[in-house]
């Protein structure tokens, strides 16, 4: 395992020396003059840290570049996730129950990792070295996890099936698990947030058509993600499922090391923006000077203090805001500053760094209530496949994986996707007579009605399943025919659709409304958003399940499904996120769209909101 990190640190450094290093005196092709160069307009630079030529660098080459590493990627990631509930039980032994809380914390440190790859990315090593870092150390822990699995976990051999169990695992070959599946999370997690980020600084936001492209970006990469995870939970799934785990093991470790070398061919022809430094810093000098100045009287006639010219070295100009006033304190000039030669940044603050922490406070509560839409999307990994697994799931004679209705969400995404830039949006942005159709506030909230309807549409399957179980009463017994697992694809399909507008519509958000120093903070957001879901889900059960369960009766979700009421349990899913919509409706109407300096070319950011 130390072997192939270092061997991944050689081979970023060799990729960064022979393309990357500045070089004092380089020439132009083609004779080009400075005047005929095409520089994008929105500060980004290339490897060498130069201004970059739009011709030269990013655009689809490098999109594309990124979108095929992201989807090799997921279903290298997918190939351990969709089934390590089997692996902890069939081959490490582990009951039900701790085996499903394994997965629970194991997810949960991935998403969790996300905040760590931002904060570095953002802060200190910018977002293409923290993508191959952690690219890096997801290979080697898929190849320590092959390579233990091998040779240390299927005893005796051939074991690890539904039919054989695996004999009693040693302490070190449990702790060679452990460490290869948390270095997955490590680098999966570290690499996620800045992948998409980095994807969609190869676009110049400040280009119209370039600004274009890098909306429809998102879509993409969000269907990369499902293409790629839809090969794990189908042939993988498969193989794994049959207790050939080190082939699936080494097929995502095949699957990440090409996406890696992939990434790394791409190095010379990468837009860049330089890391911003410790944000943290940043939002205390503000604070701490809003503190100290909160006797100062605030007026339409007080100077607020703005860096000069290249001063700021996060990101664009970020223009003053009317919200959060208390803050503004922190960049008014006082006469104490106006006779300090250099007043300490813990004294004045710039506007634009001001903003910057007022731009954080107005996108939590917007993050808070897409928590519960999360709560409704990990019922497709838990509850849904429940549901299946009571359902009659043989269709001719052939046996339908209740997991593997999950294709039916990931089909439902490539369609709407396509559905949505195709058709919805340009419909949209006729009617509207504008160039922009439903604004990324607006998708999220069409994402959450349809993930009501999806919780509808479970709860109405759950209530004629249930219908149809067989009951005794008396002498009286009624057999009803099973319902077929089909009847959950509405479900699914629904989950899809919302997915397109919810999660695409919510990093096209956080990308576009983070300062400059912060983009991969926001599309860690995202994920962090999906990791409180799931938790918020465990807790939502136990709390139903402690009410519901009294007087001798089973509760909602007992064990045997025939026995509870599912139903209720989507419903009540339905109405919490009803309630949320309409708090979600209020936040946006609330929130105001940030609007950093205009540049030459650049209109401007529009207000906008539900």
């Amino acid at each position: 395992m130390p072997i192939n990190i270092r061997l991944g640190a050689k081979l970023l450094t060799c990729c960064l020396k022979h393309y990357c290093l500045p070089q004092e005196h380089v020439k132009m092709k083609n004779s080009m003059s400075l005047e005929a160069v095409d520089y994008v307009k929105d500060g980004a630079v290339d490897c060498r840290g130069r201004p970059a030529i739009r011709q030269r660098s990013g655009t689809w080459f490098a999109g594309v570049l990124i979108l095929v590493n992201q989807g090799l990627a997921t279903l290298a990631f997918f190939g351990v996730g969709v089934n390590l509930v089997l692996f902890l039980t069939r081959v490490m032994g582990q009951d039900n129950a701790e085996a499903a809380n394994s997965v629970s914390k194991w997810t949960g440190t991935v998403y969790l990792f996300s905040l760590l790859g931002a904060f570095l990315s953002d802060s200190y090593w910018g977002r293409y070295k923290t993508c191959a870092i952690f690219q890096a150390i997801f290979v080697a822990g898929l190849i320590s996890l092959s390579l233990t699995t091998y040779i240390f976990l299927l005893k005796p051999g051939g074991c690890g099936d539904e039919e054989t169990q695996c004999g009693t695992q040693s302490a070190t070959a449990t702790g060679m698990f452990y460490v290869s599946v948390y270095l997955i999370a490590l680098g999966n997690g570290g690499y996620q947030p800045n992948i998409a980020t980095f994807g969609a600084d190869q676009f110049d936001g400040e280009d119209p058509k370039e600004g274009h492209s890098k909306v429809a970006f998102f879509s993409y990469f969000y269907l990369a993600l499902n293409l790629g995870s839809l090969f794990s939970n189908t042939i993988l799934g498969y193989f794994e499922d049959d207790g050939m785990w080190t082939l699936g093991f080494w097929a995502s470790a095949g699957s990440a090391s090409v996406a890696l070398v992939l990434f790394l061919v791409g190095t010379p022809s990468y837009r860049h923006f330089k890391p911003t430094g410790n944000p943290l810093s940043r939002f205390g000098q503000v604070l701490v000077a809003a503190a100290r100045k909160w006797k100062v009287r605030m007026s339409s006639d007080v100077e607020l203090y703005e860096a000069g010219e290249g001063k700021n070295s996060w990101g664009r100009k970020i223009l003053h805001t009317e919200g959060f006033k208390f803050l503004d304190r922190a960049a008014a000039i006082t006469a104490t500053d106006r006779v300090s030669a250099a007043a300490s940044p813990w004294d004045l603050c710039s506007v634009t760094q001001v903003e910057e922490v007022k731009c954080v406070l107005r996108l939590l509560p917007i993050w808070l209530c897409t928590i519960l839409y999360s709560v409704v999307f990990t019922q497709m990994a838990s509850l849904f496949v429940e549901q299946g697994a009571a359902m009659e799931t043989s269709v001719a004679g052939f046996h339908i994986p209740p997991a593997g209705m999950s294709s039916f969400d990931i089909l439902s995404v490539a369609l709407f996707i396509f559905v949505y830039r195709r058709i919805i949006d340009p419909v949209v942005a006729r009617v509207r007579k504008s160039k922009q159709g439903l604004t990324e506030l607006q998708r999220m909230a069409v994402g959450l009605v349809i993930a009501i309807l999806a919780m509808v549409a479970a709860g109405l399957v759950e209530f004629w399943r249930l219908r149809r179980v067989p009951v005794t009463t008396g002498t009286t017994s009624y057999s009803g025919s099973s319902l077929s697992i089909f009847w959950q694809v509405p479900q699914y399909v629904l989950i899809g659709a919302s997915e397109v507008f919810m999660y695409v519509g919510q990093l096209e958000f956080f990308n576009s409304q983070a300062p400059d120093g912060l983009k991969s903070f926001g599309s860690a957001l995202c994920m962090t958003s999906i990791s409180l879901g799931n938790y918020v889900s465990s807790l939502l059960v136990t709390i139903v399940m402690r009410i519901s369960a009294r007087d001798g009766m089973p509760g909602w979700i007992p064990g045997n499904l025939n026995k509870g009421h599912l139903d209720r349990f989507y419903f009540l899913l339905a109405a919490l996120t009803a309630a949320d919509l309409v708090v979600y409706v209020v936040c946006a109407k609330w929130y105001t769209y940030v609007s950093f300096e205009v540049r030459k070319g650049d209109g401007g950011e529009e207000e906008g909101g539900v």
